[in-house]
């Protein structure tokens, strides 16, 4: 956009302008549960959503198609894509996303040198996978009728349009024509490079998931991803709607501020060890910090940003990942405060998960689990460990029994967070 109108957007005649939400809360916690956007928007306009699932993705572009062990170049190929359909499957992973490159610049109706997508979609199929679809927003809109027939054609279960940057009247028209036209072709949207969420998910149910957050790719090339950021996003951008974060790092380190708040020996340290890298990033939070975003952070379509070979190589965490779903029968905030710390307890079904996360400073918190039923439960704990606040993948697992009577105390390291999964034996 080079110019604009002085206008903000041209009508005809009466309609309804867009709606404004401003939410106000007697206590930080009282803004993680509020709906004002989904209840003010246009109710369901696309009628059946029965086919319209949730779930975890495993994400490529974070992680640079980074692979080891295999006997293949991993890339923008077909192999590489088998693997992730064949990690995707392994650990109950409903869907797969083909990134960007997947396809030659500027045409959506071929694929690159190597990247077969009608073998990579029957090989999905054959696993019981799904496959989402990346796209620019421009090519898309240049190829939009002939691209949209092609990517049900595929089998493809949804797209990602990326790299709209753009708010305008213009822009947000596209936003829902791409819906309509989504989901008459049953594909589920995942917006990325996308503004912030006004509703369009009740009105047009298939519209999954959006960015329009900083979230955990920015670790490639900032230093803006931090535990605070971190913690200010439940009380500020997720009250809009749901945000595609993309969590789930396995290669954690001690970020800027959080070595600010560490002494050893009485002395504090002359570094930390974040350091900013493109192709084989890292996050300035500890790994259980990462494993609690899965429970923070709402989002139907919640991606596992890592390598499957990272996954592989960190099994004891991406099963407990690949556990917690994606929607919830039951939401409450149990305590927190606006860039400091958060704690969840979520159900679904019978089964409950906590996470907790904070900011660069070590704290401790009280959970009471009188929000349980009557009855007895096992629980399964992901904890810092005791040298998480200077090596930051050092975690513990912890299993024993529980009652609605207990209350637990999460000790949380600098960056850190707890993750715990509640089952009634």
């Amino acid at each position: 956009v080079v110019e604009r109108h002085n206008y903000l957007a041209k009508t005809d005649g009466t309609r309804a302008f867009p709606w404004r939400v401003l939410a106000i809360a007697e206590n930080d916690t009282d803004l993680l549960t509020n709906q004002l956007t989904y209840q003010l928007a246009i109710p369901n306009k696309i009628g059946d959503t029965s086919w319209i699932k949730p779930g975890k993705v495993a994400w490529d572009w974070y992680n640079a198609n980074n692979l080891k062990g295999v006997d293949f170049e991993a890339g923008l190929n077909t192999e590489t894509y088998k693997f992730y359909i064949d990690f995707a499957a392994k650990y109950g992973v409903e869907y797969v996303i083909l990134d960007e490159g997947w396809y030659p610049l500027g045409d959506l109706m071929g694929s690159v040198e190597g990247f077969d997508v009608k073998e990579v979609m029957a090989y999905a199929k054959q696993k019981g996978v799904g496959i989402i679809l990346w796209a620019t927003w421009l090519t898309l809109y240049e190829q939009f009728d002939e691209a949209m027939d092609r990517f049900a054609e595929l089998g493809a279960v949804g797209i990602k349009p990326d790299f709209f940057q753009r708010d305008d009247q213009e822009m947000v028209n596209f936003y829902w024509k791409i819906a309509d036209e989504a989901a008459k072709r049953k594909l589920l949207v995942d917006f990325h490079g996308s503004y912030k969420p006004a509703g369009l998910r009740r009105t047009y149910p298939n519209v999954i998931s959006r960015e329009g957050v900083k979230g955990l790719e920015w670790n490639k090339w900032s230093y803006d991803s931090t535990p605070e950021h971190n913690t200010t996003l439940p009380f500020i951008r997720m009250v809009a709607g749901p945000m595609d974060y993309t969590p789930g790092a396995m290669s954690n380190a001690v970020g800027p501020a959080a070595f600010e708040q560490i002494q050893y020996k009485g002395k504090a340290p002359d570094h930390q060890d974040f350091t900013i890298r493109f192709n084989r990033p890292m996050s300035q939070t500890t790994r259980v910090h990462q494993m609690a975003m899965f429970t923070v952070f709402e989002s139907p379509l919640q991606m596992m940003a890592d390598s499957p070979s990272q996954y592989l190589a960190n099994a004891e965490s991406a099963k407990f990942i690949a556990s917690v779903p994606s929607v919830w029968d039951e939401t409450i905030a149990l305590n927190g405060e606006i860039g400091d710390y958060i704690t969840f307890a979520r159900r679904s079904g019978d089964t409950w998960f906590i996470g907790a996360m904070s900011d660069e400073h070590a704290r401790e918190l009280k959970v009471k689990l009188d929000f349980l039923p009557r009855g007895k439960y096992d629980i399964e704990i992901f904890q810092d460990g005791v040298n998480a606040h200077r090596f930051a993948e050092d975690y513990q697992r912890i299993t024993k029994k529980v009652t609605n009577k207990d209350i637990l105390t999460l000790k949380l390291a600098p960056g850190g967070g707890y993750t715990a999964k509640i089952s009634p034996r």
